[in-house]
């Protein structure tokens, strides 16, 4: 699933109007033309863009690349980190791109907004940073597969997509790794992920289990780091109706040996009940199983107070043939304070599913 909430929240309006400040920001930057007053900033709060094609199918090397007439997508990373001392990390690195018109014409602009985020956590610190631009001071290819904002870069070591590179460096915090040998998992029906009964859908796929090595910083401090990330890739014109509030996400690979790997989703409405849900088993060897709304029950146990807003801290995950499965998060304050705001940080699971992963909680703000 992943992906923060693009203003789709309670606080639509306030979120909207950061983003259209930061647009025009960049381009104020450059050189701009006079042109007509601000569009109304709730035009922002849906994601526009054509569909996503049923029929198309996941197209590699190209889908590497950028899709431009789907409204949004991203390339994203996260990953459980040990370090040499024994200590444990987390990370995520992620570009976004989306559909932005500007409310005034620039020779600079193309219509296109990107956005990274870089975040580590460490016990229960958890720091995250954000940096805006346009085509150019961002740029992504497909084979050799590269992306980048400023000196934030996800890259191909050569012209096969893995072994991939990941780097982002901020203040006192910094990580270089190598990310190697996973299968390719496409999610939904040969990719095409439908997310709402109304029919929104995206293209989704992922590598689960990627060895990952190499050097991360915290609070100035470096650490040799090596551990398993999991690379989700997705494009689409929209995820949710507009009566839904967001969703709770989970990426989890076991500790057993062979790997095994479970993604789940599921969609809340406004009255934050679930409402649709859908997953993915993955064998070590990258075989998909989808999992049906149908045959996914998720659960709250346990929640936490953040800033005056409750998010879960535990869930119980009821699917067929396993015992139920809790899951825990580790750093309990894990926000990405940014100009989107959403919950993103590590969790364990115990139970029918031993294992640890990431969590995405999406319009809890």
């Amino acid at each position: 699933m992943k992906l923060p909430l693009l203003c789709a929240t309670k606080n639509a309006t306030k979120c909207a109007t950061k983003l259209i400040l930061v647009l025009i920001s960049i381009v104020l930057l450059q050189a701009c033309e006079p042109a007509p007053a601000p569009q109304d900033a709730n035009a922002l709060q849906t994601v526009s863009g054509q569909p996503v094609d049923q029929t198309r199918g996941v197209r590699l090397p190209q889908d590497h690349g950028p899709h431009l007439a789907q409204g949004i997508e991203w390339w994203y990373v996260t990953a459980n980190l040990t370090a040499d001392t024994g200590e444990t990390f987390g990370a995520q690195w992620t570009l976004f791109r989306t559909q932005m018109p500007l409310p005034f014409k620039s020779t600079w602009w193309d219509n296109q907004l990107y956005f990274a985020h870089f975040a580590l956590q460490h016990q229960q610190s958890h720091v995250a940073f954000e940096r805006f631009a346009r085509a150019g001071q961002a740029s992504i290819s497909a084979s050799p597969f590269s992306a980048q904002l400023d000196d934030w870069s996800l890259t191909s070591s050569g012209q096969d997509f893995l072994p991939l590179q990941m780097h982002a460096k901020q203040d006192n915090y910094a990580i270089d790794v190598s990310l190697k040998q996973s299968p390719m998992v496409l999610h939904g029906n040969n990719g095409y992920s439908q997310k709402t009964a109304s029919g929104h859908a995206s293209y989704y796929f992922s590598y689960p289990f990627l060895d990952t090595s190499g050097t991360l910083t915290f609070n100035g401090q470096q650490y040799t780091v090596t551990g398993n990330a999991w690379y989700d890739r997705e494009w689409s014109a929209s995820l949710l109706d507009k009566s839904q509030l967001g969703w709770d996400w989970f990426s989890l690979v076991s500790t057993d040996s062979p790997k095994q790997g479970l993604m789940v989703f599921c969609i809340r409405d406004a009255q934050q009940h679930y409402n649709n849900c859908s997953g993915t088993r993955i064998t070590e060897h990258g075989a998909a199983t989808p999992i049906p709304h149908a045959n996914i029950k998720l659960q709250v146990l346990a929640h936490t107070e953040l800033g005056g807003t409750k998010y879960p801290s535990q869930w119980q995950i009821d699917l067929p043939g396993l015992a139920p499965i809790v899951v825990d998060t580790l750093t309990k304050d894990s926000r990405n304070r940014l100009t989107i705001p959403y919950w993103e940080g590590r969790v364990q699971t115990s139970g029918g599913f031993i294992g640890l992963g990431y969590a995405e909680l999406a319009g809890y703000e």
